[in-house]
């Protein structure tokens, strides 16, 4: 009896030891903060209105070799991988470069006009599909949700398909209702300043407006993430922060060519939008 007693005492112990264990370990997890960088808009021949891409094989050389030498746990680019979709020399040097990336760090992709055209169609899908794979994606990462989708999808008003990509995207918004932070990535921004500011070919219309951000804000949305416009823009809705990164391309506004840098803590995020000539040698935390 004796011996089962100290037996059964030494098990529920070791129980405890590893229960606590992985409680210890999952908060480190979320408490201890991290990076991610945000790319968008190489747009390898838009300097030259496609005919050449040297500017931009220089422009987006820098962008990875600074992803290298940062060592983020990820990186996203949204969209506007080239000026011209359907040029082969286009995408093969926009994937030489991005082939260069340190194979430990990940690369998710959502797709820009540029890459699936104006109004999207069948053909243009699945040509982008078999290039990059699929048109959004959806995965956890240290205790925070990110969600990329396509907005050209909806720019387009492609009813049937943005349709099926809403019923994934508040299925996914359910999923991760328990997430630190949920976060978007998308190539077209909501708005840039304010929320009744006409459509242009900057920003989504004032009926995807209303259909989709009340949507984030019930799900508590952190942030959207958004390019397209080449130059950086901050806005908001409710409590959720709508972020535009200028190009890692041609400049269209007052941002050099560059890349955001996105630092996830436990209770918030914080990210910086930094020109090629001055990313920081390394990333610091608080």
């Amino acid at each position: 009896m004796l011996q089962g007693s100290i037996r059964n005492s030494i098990i529920s112990l070791l129980v405890i030891y590893m229960i606590a264990g992985t409680a210890f370990g999952q908060t480190n997890i979320s408490q201890d903060p991290w990076f991610f960088i945000h790319l968008t808009d190489p747009q390898f021949g838009m300097f030259e209105k496609n005919e050449g891409f040297e500017k931009e094989t220089l422009l987006y050389e820098k962008a990875i070799a600074g992803v290298n030498r940062l060592k983020p746990d990820f990186i996203v680019i949204t969209g506007d991988f080239v000026h011209n979709q359907s040029s082969e020399s286009q995408n093969e040097e926009f994937q030489r470069i991005t082939a260069k990336v340190d194979p430990g760090i990940p690369v998710y992709y959502s797709p820009g006009n540029h890459d699936v055209g104006r109004e999207p169609d069948k053909q243009s899908l699945k040509r982008y599909k078999k290039r990059y794979g699929k048109d959004r994606f959806s995965f956890q990462h240290k205790g925070s949700a990110f969600i990329g989708f396509n907005t050209s999808l909806i720019k387009g008003k492609k009813e049937k398909l943005e349709e099926k990509q809403y019923k994934w995207l508040t299925s996914q918004l359910k999923k991760y209702q328990e997430a630190n932070h949920i976060i978007l990535l998308c190539h077209y921004p909501f708005y840039n300043q304010t929320i009744d500011e006409p459509e242009r070919n900057s920003n989504l219309g004032p009926e995807a407006r209303q259909k989709y951000l009340p949507l984030f804000d019930d799900a508590n949305v952190r942030a959207v993430f958004s390019g397209h416009y080449h130059n950086n823009a901050l806005s908001s809705y409710g409590n959720v922060e709508l972020i535009t990164t200028s190009a890692v391309g041609k400049p269209l506004g007052d941002a050099p060519s560059g890349m955001r840098i996105v630092k996830v803590y436990e209770d918030r995020i914080e990210h910086e939008y930094f020109g090629f000539e001055e990313i920081p040698e390394s990333v610091r935390f608080d």
